[in-house]
């Protein structure tokens, strides 16, 4: 049984269909249940969001702006969710922030929105799968 579940997410369609998934995955035990989901930023989309926001804090809570209604979404299905956001090249953040925390499943979408996510199994989840010490899931 899945109860602590890392759930990196982009916001792309794959990234919905993975949300979906994993919390059909807890349902029977939502209430012991808790997802993370991590956003990785690259250093090209930090320097944009910078320059847009006009500073990293700004920029980091209008990240975590974005995920608010998924967060939300998830909690009204009873489950307890919360957002990450990491910086640094999507798969290795992904990869050490997983592997330094107690997570019983790792959960991701096939493909992602951004340019290091663009093929199926190709990178980033490719990578995922091959490093991360828990057990993965990929939804395509």
């Amino acid at each position: 049984m899945f109860k602590n579940i890392l759930l990196a997410t982009d916001g792309s369609d794959h990234s919905v269909r993975a949300i979906e998934q994993t919390i059909k995955m807890v349902s029977s035990y939502k209430d012991e249940a808790r997802i993370e989901l991590v956003y990785a930023v690259d250093g090209d989309k930090s320097k944009e969001d910078v320059l847009t926001y006009g500073d990293s804090h700004t920029a980091t809570a209008k990240r975590k702006e974005k995920f608010l209604d998924t967060i939300q979404s998830i909690e009204n299905q009873g489950v307890k969710a919360d957002i990450t956001i990491l910086h640094g090249e999507p798969a290795e953040s992904i990869i050490e922030y997983a592997n330094e925390n107690n997570f019983d499943c790792v959960v991701t979408g096939s493909r992602g929105r951004n340019k290091f996510q663009t093929l199926i199994l190709g990178s980033v989840s490719h990578k995922i799968v091959k490093y991360i010490k828990s057990p993965v899931m990929i939804i395509k």
